[in-house]
């Protein structure tokens, strides 16, 4: 019993795995921009957070796009947007910032769910895990405040004297480094819980603060398109970088102020990016003044994060609207993802393919590209998940969506729409909604639609005309020989052989089936001698052509009875005329039938007559019965009345007057047998039901003694 169990369950498990994998590949949505596999796992729809527990677990069981959508970590979304995700030291938790109402939440990778939320009084401008885990958080929050949480919730806050905008830690000294609308970068050392002297720059305003995970330097970025570094073990400057001057962004007309550092990102010990507010992603050797490779978005927006993958040597970029991910050492595009909301940060999870995107929307956006590398431990499943797509291709993103160039829009009449949200730039074109494109398509051309009508009734007309019955179209001379070719090239056709050598479809014998010269004389010697033996086809082919002219000598003859039948019953005097009920002679059926297949034999014109005449000979019963049963309501009443009782069936059950003085008669409608047998098991059951039936005398009891009887209010008994 204990095996039996354990095997069922095993084989309900495995069902039940096989269902929920097949859901995911259908819900899974897959891009495929520059031939790079992209696998959203956030498709699907989202539940609004305020309605009832009751209401959503009614919902998830009835819509099924709710059942069929992916969610890699549950709930792993914020009420409005989320601002700020990253991932703890040690890939064990995935912290997200958002709004609104502002606060934090905590998801275990482990578990694939949340493990808690914690609410705060203001907006999260910054936030940066302190220890491998989650129980060391500070938040920097866009009213000054710097707020630390340890794994039990709130601990300490304090507040530092500008608007902060960056922040990040020194492990070695226990430095929390904080840069915002100031030219100081301050320092909080929590080993002494106190502030210590800032850093002094040169700009007026710090907007990005990165540190170098090996030598522990210190880089900075301003709003005048400078980074200066600084060195934690002097406390003092040691560089100074001047992006404007060193390139020729400063030249470019599209840009009315110097591009301001919005992004700051280490590889390595000497490799750093810098990413600016005009969109432009610079590579630098931090032993160079001047970049070695310089990327553009194109878009004019400011690049809001940067991150490096090692293991295929990429870099990965993310302005609002795009992230890019391009080769580092030519700048080549690899691939792109573009969200339908704008995008405020991005976080890579480490030595994987996995890609968590904060943006202005509810869920917190996850893309998995194989190309970056495998997925991580605790989802393992997109491994198999991506292997199984790619042998079974699902739908793209782009269906949905018409690629037009600019040609096309303007025959279309909608080149106005260019920079709107109905076009979206993609290479040399511009995708547009299917729909929008259909109708501008039936505005410009009107009578498109008409012509693909017409086009699709008539493949649905040559559809179904394919499915009817062909009739063979014999030619005039030859039929016979014509019909065999016929036949054989269909047997042909079945066992796959060729079939062009049939003179049907040669020209060169078409005077035969056409010039009556060539018609083949099959009552000849000379054909009798070169076919002694009749086929197969032969004998079935006469077979069926007897058979049709025996049941048109039978309709014929039918025909004339009835008709000689009507004739006789029109004429007035019914002692010189015989009975309807009489059946013909022999001599008259033999007549009858040779004379309808002499004028068979006249319509068959020049047809041969190959079978013997054949008389059809009917039994004096048999042809009274069809007479009687076919012509019964033209029968005088006392015909039948008679006919009825010499068979001893009584039919007239009584014979009166009304009170008008009519004669009335009431007659006995003779069952059928099928109603007889009916009747009479009607009749057994009800003798069946009279034996077991029981009286209910003593059982209930009367209602009069126990109530009495009453009349006009007043008891009687």
């Amino acid at each position: 019993l204990g095996v039996l169990f354990w095997s069922s369950s095993v084989v309900y498990t495995g069902i039940f795995d096989w269902y929920v994998f097949e859901l995911l590949l259908a819900a899974m949505q897959v891009s495929n921009p520059n031939d790079v596999k992209i696998y959203n796992l956030s498709a699907g729809k989202s539940l609004p957070e305020w309605i009832s527990e009751r209401r959503r677990r009614a919902l998830q069981k009835s819509d099924v796009e709710l059942q069929r959508r992916i969610q890699l970590l549950q709930d792993f979304e914020m009420p409005t947007a989320s601002t700020r995700v990253k991932v703890s030291p040690d890939g064990q938790y995935v912290v997200a910032a958002g709004t609104y109402k502002p606060r934090i939440r905590c998801f275990d990778v482990n578990q694939l769910s949340m493990k808690f939320e914690r609410c705060v009084d203001a907006d999260v401008q910054q936030f940066e895990i302190l220890s491998d885990d989650y129980s060391k958080i500070v938040l920097m929050q866009v009213n000054r405040v710097i707020q630390f949480h340890s794994q039990n919730g709130h601990y300490y806050q304090t507040r530092i004297p500008a608007f902060g905008r960056d922040m990040v830690y020194h492990y070695p000294s226990c430095d929390l480094y904080m840069v915002g609308a100031s030219s100081d970068v301050f320092r909080l050392n929590l080993e002494q819980g106190c502030f210590l002297s800032p850093y002094a720059t040169d700009s007026k305003s710090l907007n990005v603060c990165r540190l170098n995970p090996l030598h522990q330097l210190l880089a900075v970025g301003s709003d005048e398109g400078k980074i200066e570094c600084f060195d934690p073990r002097c406390r003092s400057r040691v560089g100074l970088l001047d992006i404007a001057m060193a390139t020729d962004l400063l030249h470019t007309e599209d840009l009315p102020v110097l591009p301001a550092v919005t992004a700051l990102q280490f590889r390595g010990a000497l490799t750093m990016a810098v990413g600016t507010v005009s969109g432009q992603v610079l590579l630098y050797d931090i032993r160079s003044g001047k970049p070695h490779l310089t990327k553009d978005h194109h878009y004019g927006l400011p690049i809001n994060s940067i991150a490096f993958q090692d293991n295929l040597g990429v870099v990965l970029s993310a302005d609002s609207k795009i992230v890019k991910i391009w080769d580092q050492n030519d700048g080549s595009p690899v691939t792109s993802i573009e969200p339908q909301s704008d995008i405020h940060d991005m976080c890579v999870y480490p030595k994987s393919g996995l890609i968590f995107v904060a943006n202005e929307a509810e869920k917190i956006l996850s893309y998995y590209i194989p190309t970056l590398g495998p997925a991580p431990k605790w989802c393992s499943f997109l491994d198999s998940l991506t292997e199984e797509l790619e042998e079974n291709p699902q739908q793209e993103v782009y269906e949905d969506y018409k690629f037009v160039t600019a040609k096309d829009l303007e025959s279309l009449g909608l080149s106005h729409l260019v920079g709107t949200n109905l076009l979206r730039a993609y290479m040399h074109g511009y995708f547009m909604d299917i729909r929008l494109y259909h109708k501008a398509k039936s505005l410009s051309d009107p009578f498109a639609y008409e012509e693909y009508r017409k086009s699709r009734i008539q493949k649905k007309l040559d559809e179904e005309r394919a499915n009817r019955v062909r009739v063979k179209k014999l030619p005039k001379v030859n039929k016979v020989l014509a019909e065999k070719l016929m036949e054989s090239q269909t047997q042909r056709k079945s066992m796959k052989k060729r079939t062009d050598q049939n003179p049907l479809n040669d020209a060169r014998f078409s005077e035969m089936f056409t010039n009556p010269n060539f018609q083949v004389d099959e009552e000849s010697e000379e054909y009798k001698l070169l076919h002694p033996v009749i086929s197969k086809h032969e004998k079935k082919r006469l077979q069926e052509w007897e058979e049709e002219q025996l049941a048109r000598q039978a309709s014929d003859l039918t025909e004339e009875l009835e008709g000689k039948v009507s004739e006789e019953e029109s004429s007035g005097d019914e002692d010189d005329v015989q009975s309807p009920l009489q059946s013909p002679t022999k001599s008259e059926i033999g007549s009858t039938a040779q004379t309808s297949k002499q004028r068979h034999s006249n319509r068959a014109g020049a047809e041969p007559v190959r079978t013997k005449t054949r008389l059809l000979e009917l039994t004096d019963g048999v042809v009274a019965g069809s007479l009687r049963s076919s012509n019964t309501s033209k029968v005088a009443l006392g015909e039948r009345l008679k006919e009825t009782a010499d068979e001893g069936s009584e039919v007239v059950l009584g014979v009166g007057e009304s009170l008008s003085g009519n004669k009335t008669a009431v007659f006995r409608v003779k069952k059928t047998a099928k109603e007889g047998e009916y009747q009479r098991k009607l009749r057994e059951h009800r003798e069946e039901r009279r034996k077991f039936r029981r009286s209910a005398a003593g059982v209930a009891p009367d209602r009069r003694k126990i109530h009495g009887i009453f009349w006009r209010g007043r008891r009687i008994k």
